[in-house]
């Protein structure tokens, strides 16, 4: 049993948002693996599905606000018999990389990110799987904060991440089934090519 945790904002103010670009790929995946359709569970919204190789695998968008994701997640993992290092999959958006740019990581801090931290926070460490997908940095004189809860402005930004979200969903699935290095080693350059 694994899990992948897309962080976000729950409600359609938020849909479209940087912030939420997690559970674009959530959303992504639901429709490759014709998951069952998201339901209301707690803390979350769940889709299971089977995936061939790895076995029971759940999509899950927790329902509170992206710096108090780790509620959720510890909520899940309290709940869930899931292996902290090797079953869980935490997917976030990152100011600090390019448009559309992916980053595997089995561990690391939490750098600016709430979400992350609140993971960190509530888990008691880092040592836990995380997917950056790049929404690039805020300009000059907008705050971080405005920046990731609005909507992409320059379409070529928007289909750098729309393009890539295919490519990142093999790379969930190398996650699942071969582990987080396989993933690092694939994916870890633009488009899934290296570099």
């Amino acid at each position: 049993m694994k899990a992948v945790v897309g962080l976000g904002n729950p409600g359609a103010r938020y849909e479209a948002t940087r912030h939420n670009v997690g559970w674009w790929l959530l959303d992504l995946l639901k429709r490759r693996w014709s998951a069952t359709p998201f339901q209301e569970e707690d803390l979350w919204l769940r889709s299971a599905a089977e995936l061939s190789g790895v076995g029971h695998i759940w999509l899950i968008k927790p329902l509170v606000f992206m710096n108090r994701s780790g509620i959720a997640v510890r909520a899940l993992l309290d709940s869930t018999p899931l292996d902290l290092q090797r079953d869980l999959l935490i997917v976030v958006d990152d100011v600090a990389l390019d448009p559309g740019r992916p980053r595997f990581r089995a561990r690391g801090s939490a750098g600016n990110h709430n979400g992350l931290q609140s993971v960190e926070d509530a888990l008691g460490t880092r040592e836990y799987s995380r997917l950056r997908i790049g929404v690039g940095g805020a300009p000059p004189g907008v705050a971080q904060t405005d920046w990731v809860l609005s909507e992409f402005e320059d379409p070529a930004d928007e289909d750098a991440v729309l393009d890539v979200l295919p490519c990142l969903a093999e790379g969930v699935e190398v996650w699942a089934r071969e582990g987080i290095e396989m993933a690092m080693n694939r994916y870890n350059a633009p488009l899934g090519r290296e570099e």
